[in-house]
């Protein structure tokens, strides 16, 4: 039942136009699910997404951000997107440029929204 509801995930995330790779992390850098069109090196992704988001957060706690939301590492053609996803998990996403960027944010928010109310809902059923 998780593997087909982390699977139901990374279909929405990859849905998103403009997404051409994702992952869903745990916080501690475990691959979840995934979805990539290049080879990657899975488990130095996963730690790296679970420290960028990490350290950012740790960077807004020192300057009192009220929470961190996401980090975007953008390069010339691609963006990478790491958002939390509830308190367990993360969503990376490569995003290609042609696309609104506004707009894929908003379309992975919600997505991250649903990821945690659902783990958290499946985390409090399986204690």
């Amino acid at each position: 039942m998780l593997k087909e509801k982390i699977s139901a995930f990374i279909d929405k995330i990859q849905a998103i136009d403009g997404v051409s790779a994702c992952a869903l992390v745990s916080r501690d850098g475990i691959i979840a699910g995934k979805f990539f069109d290049q080879d990657v090196n899975e488990p130095w992704f996963g730690a790296l997404s679970a420290t960028i988001l990490a350290s950012a957060e740790s960077v807004g706690s020192i300057i009192k951000m009220k929470s961190m939301e996401s980090v975007t590492i953008r390069t010339q053609d691609t963006s990478v997107i790491v958002m939390g996803a509830g308190e367990n998990f993360l969503i990376t996403a490569i995003v290609r440029h042609k696309t609104d960027a506004d707009k894929v944010h908003t379309e992975l928010f919600a997505v991250a929204k649903n990821i945690g109310e659902v783990m958290y809902v499946y985390n409090t059923c399986s204690r």
